[in-house]
């Protein structure tokens, strides 16, 4: 879940490692760091975020071509000055970083303690260093072959950068499991953790994939496997440009992120549904369909707020394709060695296409026999490069660590699939398929109605600011949205929220209700309607306080509760699309008043590439 950035070329690398940081620093900010090649090898780093690092450079800068930095989410030991990556060989002849988790770490370091090596940090980073020396030391190798014989006996995960002050011209990198790109430029390479750092100076990439290897000098690169055969590697051209990954005005990557959902769902949209006849186009799955159309089962993994999507989208694909689905946490679905018939498909979901949990699942699924596709936002991510077949989201890079974007789009592209599997399985009529179909299509322009009317919701978050808790209730496919309305709040202002099916409030959380305790109702005039109206009666009986996002028209609603947010009506399955986009608004608009950084909430980072 670190930030790693590389450079090798003509200019000052120090200057191309800050600003890469910092445009990787939504993945880890506890502390950050450089190494910089120029006849000697300095580091540089500091506990905190990057500008504290780069603040300390100025006046006092590192000079040189070739340098590799680090922007950290901890796992072994705390933020400080010492557990900050670089980490330096103890000649001080090498430096590296490190995304991931040496999970046999206290094993390797017991044997290299007994061997007379010293650690200075906490970090398993470190014993990987130590591990490159004792390994140069017993055999004499080169530091390539060193790296290369030392991760043969790591078990766990990285993505490594590694310079030496014996060779100016020469950068290696590696990737288990925790991403790498590299960026190729006339005469000067760029590495990433993803495309962010890079994409200002080329769009000329190439992915590494588990178990590569990449020496990268100023005339050329080779990819090695870890087994020293080295590999032919296609350069892509990246879709994003600079302006996407900038905030274009905004206070907030996150506010700008809900503000483009209107275009971002646009853009999932298009080319892939035609309303006349209605039909999909989906044409990463386009194989795959005849498959997934005769499964007996779809089991869907994810993380997180893909996960929320997941579940939205059973519902939709349940009721329209009548196709059974399950929704599993990919962090859970391996290790309890999941039943899996002949005839399962498995779809996992992921903005990054790098979160370590969801792989996993991949991997599980595949060891299995059972085709798995891949539904997520970034172009040659592993997921995308790994799965049998997928769909991109086309949302536009998602840099707020809270996902908002990503989530309604994940929700459209499921939308689009289970109208594709509805009209291939003869499940719905053709009116009513060309009825969902012109719903979808009108999301975009009701989602900008809903945020047209921000400022409203920004006043109920000036009342219920200090709010240490609150309970999110919807029911049918909003009961995903009350998840992810509750996560979003506990996410970036650190407030108590829980989401519960409606119905399951008389069974514990009403014990909970008083008058210091926000209840958000997602109340669509719908088929549970009726219902919700109920719960909503039984927890105003008992002095509480609603907040209700409906589409319903003026009445009892507007009686029962204090505030009401109105959002336009659609079809059932697709309400979640609306009704999430207040959810979002409002714990925006609450951690900004709270003094919250919500770009940047504490713990939590943007990938999760570990497990």
């Amino acid at each position: 879940m670190c930030g790693i950035v590389g450079y090798i070329g003509e200019r000052e690398a120090s200057d191309v490692l800050i600003n890469g940081l910092t445009r990787l620093e939504y993945r880890g900010y506890d502390s950050a760091g450089v190494a910089i090649v120029n006849g000697s090898l300095e580091v540089r780093k500091k506990k905190g975020k990057v500008k504290t690092l780069s603040n300390d450079l100025l006046g006092n800068a590192l000079k040189g071509n070739l340098g590799i930095g680090h922007t950290r989410w901890a796992t072994h030991g705390p933020p400080n000055d010492i557990n900050a990556h670089p980490h330096l060989s103890s000649d001080g002849s090498f430096a590296l970083v490190h995304n991931g988790i040496i999970e046999n770490y206290t094993t390797l370091k017991e044997t290299l303690s007994q061997r007379g090596y010293t650690f200075s940090t906490q970090t398993d980073t470190e014993v990987l260093v130590r591990l490159i020396e004792d390994v140069r030391r017993s055999t004499g190798l080169s530091l390539g072959k060193a790296i290369r014989q030392a991760l043969s006996q790591v078990q766990g995960t990285y993505g490594i950068a590694v310079v030496s002050k014996d060779d100016p011209d020469m950068l290696i990198a590696a990737r288990k499991g925790s991403p790498l790109i590299l960026g190729v430029g006339e005469g000067e390479y760029f590495l990433g953790s993803d495309a962010a750092p890079i994409i200002e100076y080329t769009r000329k990439v190439v992915y590494l994939n588990d178990g590569e290897l990449v020496v990268i000098r100023r005339s050329g690169f080779t990819v090695f496997t870890v087994d020293d055969e080295p590999l032919e590697k296609a350069v892509y051209e990246l879709e994003w440009d600079l302006e996407q990954i900038e905030k274009g005005g905004y206070d907030h990557f996150m506010l700008k992120e809900i503000m483009e959902q209107p275009t971002s769902i646009q853009n999932a949209l298009r080319g892939r549904l035609f309303n006349k006849a209605p039909y999909v186009m989906l044409g990463g799955l386009f194989e795959a369909i005849k498959t997934l159309k005769d499964v007996d089962r779809i089991i869907i993994c994810a993380c997180g707020t893909s996960w929320h999507a997941a579940l939205v989208g059973e519902y939709m694909i349940e009721a329209l394709a009548r196709i059974p689905v399950e929704v599993e946490y990919a962090s859970e679905f391996r290790y309890r060695n999941p039943i899996l018939r002949k005839n399962d498909a498995v779809i996992v979901i992921s903005q990054s296409g790098e979160t370590a949990d969801t792989l996993a699942a991949v991997k599980e699924a595949q060891r299995q026999g059972i085709p798995v596709y891949g539904i997520c936002n970034t172009v040659g991510s592993t997921i995308a490069r790994d799965t049998d077949a997928g769909v991109y989201l086309h949302a536009g890079p998602e840099i707020g660590v809270a996902s908002t974007k990503a989530f309604t789009a994940q929700v459209t592209v499921l939308a689009l699939l289970a109208l594709k599997l509805a009209k291939r399985r003869n499940a719905l009529s053709d009116t009513e398929l060309k009825a969902f179909a012109t719903h979808l299509l009108a999301i975009p322009g009701k989602i900008q109605q809903v945020l047209d009317g921000a400022k409203s919701i920004r006043k109920i978050a000036e009342i219920y600011r200090y709010a240490n808790n609150f309970l999110y209730l919807g029911r049918g496919p909003n009961f995903p949205v009350a998840l992810e309305g509750a996560l979003k709040l506990k996410e970036i202002s650190y407030v108590h929220a829980e989401g519960y099916p409606a119905a399951e409030m008389k069974h514990g959380p009403i014990a909970l209700i008083d008058r210091f305790m926000p209840v958000v109702f997602i109340a669509m005039n719908d088929s549970s309607y009726d219902k919700v109206v109920s719960n909503i009666e039984e927890v105003v009986a008992r002095d509480g306080i609603v907040i209700a996002v409906t589409d319903a028209p003026k009445g009892h609603l507007d009686d029962l509760c204090e505030h009401v947010i109105r959002i336009p009506h659609t079809t059932e399955l697709l309400s979640p699309l609306l009704a999430v986009i207040p959810l979002q608004l409002l714990s925006y608009y609450i951690a900004v008043l709270r003094g919250c950084n919500v770009d940047q909430p504490r713990n939590l980072a943007k990938s999760v590439t570990v497990e």
